[in-house]
C-alpha cells in the first residue's frame, strides 16, 4: 500500500483516537523524538517533486497520529519552539529595508524581509494539503493544539499561524452551501447524528423528522471535506412564531403544510470542528439560508430562532445580588402559596441550583415564571464580559444583526434544557430592516436591540 493510501486510511479513524486520549500520557523516548525531529526537517525543507513532498507529508501525519496526547504535545512544541523564523535573519531583513526606505529599493527590501519573516512552521503545515484529508487532518490537529494551549504557552505561534491559514483555505468564497435530506449519503446522516450539539437526536426516526418536507437541514461543507459539514443549520417551517422546542422536535407531531408556512424558525446551530474556532462564517450561513429560504417559500416573512440560554443558571449562580433582586413581593407570595417560605428555603435552593424537579408542578413553575424570566431578560440584554454579552448563543445572534424577541417559558424541559437555563428559551428575530442598523450598533457600542416585551421583563 502506498503510503498516501496508508495515511488516508489512518486519517478515517482519527476521531476515535483523540476521543480517546485522555489526560496527559508520558514524553516519547528521545530515539523517537530524534526520529520525528529528521521527519519535521525534511518537510521543511521541501526538496524534491510533488510525490517526494506527498510521501514525507504522509509518514508525518501517520507518525504524529500514532502518538498518544504526550507524544503529539511534545511534537507539536517542538515544530512551535525549532522551526519558527531566524531572528537573525529578520534583522538582518529589516535593517535592509529601513537603509532603503524611499529608494527605488525599498519594495525589493520589504519582499526580503517578508521572506525572512515567513516560518518553516508554514513549510511544514502546507504539505499536508497534499495528501488524502490532509485539510481535515489539519483542522484536527488544531483541535489538538487548543487541547493542550492551557499548559503549554510555547504552542501560541504556531496556533496563531495555523488559525491564519484556516481562515483563508476556509474562506467563506470556497465554502458550498447545500441542504441535506433524507436521501443524502448515509455517511453525512451519520455525521449530523454525531456531531448535533443543541438538541441530541435520539434515533433515525429522529433524524428523519428534522429533514421532513416541512424542514430545512443546510450545511456548509469545503471541496476537500465533502462528508463534513462544518456549520448546518436546522430550520422549521411554521405558521407563527415557535415557542416550545419539544413540539418541534415531537416526531408524532402532524405534518405541515410547508407552503402555509410564513415563518422560517432555526432552532439547531451547530458548529462541528473544534480546531476551526475562531473561524467566522455562522452570519454567512444564515444570510444565504434566508435568501434559498424566501426563493423557495415567498410567503415567509418572519425569520427567527429559538435558541437556548446555555449560561444563565451558571451566570445566576455567579451573581447572587442579581438573582435575589429578580424576585419581588409578589412573586414571594405566589412561591409562599407553593410551599416555598422566603429566599433560604432549601426547595428553593435545590430548585435554583438545578437539583430538584419542579417543572411538573403547574402551581411552582407559574411562581417561578416571571421571576426568572426577569432575570433572563437582564441576562441576555445587560450581562457582558469583556464589553460583550456572556451568553455565547447571544453573543452570536446579536452580532450578526438579531433582536431579542421574546422568552419562552419552559420551552425545553429536556434535563439540558433545564440544567442551564430552568428550561427558558428565547427567539431572536432576524428583521431585515433592521439587521444592519442592530449590526453596526451592536458593533460600534455593543447596544442590543430587544423588543418592548423583553425590554420591559428586564427592568428593576
Amino acid at each position: 500500500m502506498s503510503a498516501t493510501g496508508l495515511v488516508s486510511r489512518s486519517l478515517s479513524k482519527m476521531r476515535e483516537i483523540v476521543a480517546q486520549a485522555t489526560g496527559r500520557a508520558k514524553e516519547p523516548s528521545e530515539k523517537v523524538l530524534d526520529r520525528i525531529r529528521r521527519q519535521l526537517e525534511e518537510c521543511a525543507a521541501g526538496l524534491g517533486g510533488e510525490v517526494s513532498t506527498r510521501q514525507r507529508a504522509a509518514r508525518l501525519a501517520e507518525t504524529y497520529l500514532k502518538l498518544d496526547d504526550g507524544g503529539r504535545q511534545a511534537m507539536l512544541t517542538m515544530i512551535a519552539h525549532d522551526f519558527g523564523p531566524d531572528p537573525t535573519a529578520i534583522a538582518a531583513a529589516h535593517a535592509d529595508y529601513q537603509a532603503v526606505i524611499g529608494t527605488d529599493d525599498q519594495w525589493d527590501a520589504e519582499a526580503r524581509l517578508r521572506a525572512a519573516m515567513r516560518s518553516r512552521r508554514i513549510r511544514i503545515l502546507t504539505q499536508f494539503n497534499a495528501i488524502p484529508q490532509g485539510v481535515k487532518f489539519l483542522v484536527d490537529l488544531r483541535a489538538d493544539l487548543l487541547r493542550f494551549l492551557p499548559e503549554q504557552p510555547l504552542l501560541k505561534p504556531l496556533d496563531r499561524e495555523l488559525e491564519a491559514r484556516l481562515s483563508a483555505w476556509f474562506d467563506v468564497g470556497f465554502l458550498e452551501l447545500a441542504r441535506i435530506t433524507w436521501n443524502s449519503p448515509a455517511a453525512l446522516l451519520e455525521r449530523l447524528v454525531q456531531y448535533e450539539a443543541v438538541h441530541e437526536i435520539q434515533s433515525w426516526q429522529d433524524l428523519k423528522n428534522r429533514l421532513d418536507s416541512d424542514r430545512r437541514c443546510y450545511g456548509f461543507f469545503h471541496p476537500r471535506m465533502p462528508l463534513e459539514p462544518l456549520i448546518f443549520v436546522q430550520v422549521a417551517l411554521t405558521e407563527e412564531l415557535a415557542g416550545d422546542v419539544q413540539q418541534l422536535l415531537d416526531i408524532n407531531a402532524p405534518l405541515a403544510d410547508a407552503n402555509k408556512a410564513n415563518t422560517a424558525i432555526f432552532y439547531s446551530i451547530t458548529n462541528t470542528q473544534v480546531g476551526l474556532r475562531g473561524v467566522s462564517f455562522g452570519n454567512f450561513l444564515l444570510k444565504r439560508v434566508v435568501e434559498d429560504l424566501q426563493r423557495d417559500f415567498p410567503k415567509l416573512k418572519t425569520f427567527a430562532t429559538l435558541s437556548p440560554i446555555p449560561g444563565l443558571r451558571r451566570w445566576a449562580g455567579q451573581n447572587p445580588q442579581q438573582l435575589a433582586t429578580a424576585f419581588t413581593q409578589n412573586d414571594w407570595k405566589r412561591l409562599a402559596a407553593a410551599g416555598i417560605d422566603g429566599p433560604d428555603a432549601p426547595q428553593l435552593h435545590a430548585i435554583l441550583d438545578g437539583s430538584a424537579e419542579w417543572a411538573p408542578d403547574p402551581v411552582l413553575s407559574n411562581a417561578l415564571r416571571e421571576p426568572l424570566q426577569r432575570l433572563a431578560a437582564r441576562y441576555l440584554t445587560d450581562a457582558r464580559r469583556d464589553g460583550k454579552p456572556v451568553d455565547p448563543v447571544a453573543r452570536f445572534h446579536l452580532g450578526n444583526g438579531a433582536r431579542v424577541e421574546r422568552l419562552n417559558w419552559l420551552a425545553d424541559t429536556s434535563p439540558k434544557g433545564l440544567a442551564q437555563s430552568w428550561g427558558l428559551m428565547v427567539n431572536y428575530l432576524y428583521d431585515p430592516d433592521r439587521i444592519e442598523s442592530n449590526l453596526e450598533a451592536f458593533a460600534r457600542e455593543g447596544r442590543v436591540d430587544a423588543s418592548t416585551q423583553v425590554k420591559r421583563q428586564a427592568r428593576p
